[in-house]
């Protein structure tokens, strides 16, 4: 008996007209890196704005007009970088496809000859090989898409580049606003906080601690090690800028 029994589940997945599905369908596409690198980022990058100026001991004013500044200004550039980025991953292929497109014109039976090596090197030989050879190269699209993967190593399949932007600059911009609420708050509604740095400093932890374990899911690390990390390497931002600011608070000083 298999020490691993196979649930419903695992089955309904492994059907014959699941597994057509999912074929069907192709590849699912996840923007859930991208919210995850726009809010560490975003998180990071404004708490580390607050210590600065919080070890400058400038007013709250200044922590508001900077923090907002760096929310708008640096999640902007954020989406931007990767919107470019994930185009010029798309471009890339688009130009490779068409050069093995014009390969196949001018020389066929090296490109078919690449096909063959491609799938000896995955172990098969004889009368499987040229079979395989001869199937994949029947028919112009799945050999030009065999040489994008195999050849080039590069995916099919892309993220739309307008999606992976947008949803950095929201994770940029709503989470990494977290350290600035405290202010918000006393700014917006007269709110007497006391230590407002102290509860910024609360809740960019805890928006690090959380944003850590979503990444830990991601790439499939243990939630609480992934939260922790982050949490580290967030720590150690805030704790440069906040010295920093002390350095720039004498100076000012002087």
């Amino acid at each position: 008996m298999s020490k691993h029994p196979v649930s419903d589940q695992h089955r309904f997945h492994h059907s014959v007209e699941e597994i057509s599905r999912r074929l069907d369908d192709g590849p699912a596409q996840s923007y859930l890196r991208d919210f995850i690198y726009g809010a560490i980022d975003g998180t990071v990058t404004t708490f580390a704005v607050v210590a600065g100026v919080a070890g400058a001991q400038l007013g709250i004013g200044v922590v508001i007009i900077l923090g907002l500044a760096n929310l708008l200004a640096d999640g902007f550039s954020m989406a931007v970088s990767n919107y470019l980025g994930t185009r010029a991953e798309r471009q890339q292929r688009d130009q490779a496809r068409k050069r093995e497109y014009e390969h196949l014109r001018i020389y066929p039976e090296g490109e078919r000859e690449e096909i063959r090596q491609i799938f000896a090197r995955k172990g098969f030989e004889g009368d499987e090989l040229e079979t395989a050879v001869s199937v994949i190269t029947s028919d112009v699209e799945r050999w030009v898409d065999t040489m994008l993967v195999e050849e080039h190593g590069l995916s099919l399949v892309h993220p739309d580049p307008r999606k992976a932007a947008t949803t950095t600059f929201v994770a940029f911009f709503l989470v990494g606003a977290v350290p600035l609420l405290p202010y918000l708050a006393s700014w917006l509604f007269g709110l007497d906080i006391a230590q407002p740095f102290f509860w910024s400093g609360l809740g960019a932890g805890a928006a690090f601690f959380l944003v850590g374990c979503m990444k830990g899911r991601y790439v499939e690390q243990a939630w609480y090690s992934s939260g922790f990390e982050t949490l580290l390497v967030g720590g150690g931002a805030a704790g440069l800028a906040y010295a920093v600011g002390l350095l720039l608070r004498d100076l000012i000083v002087v």
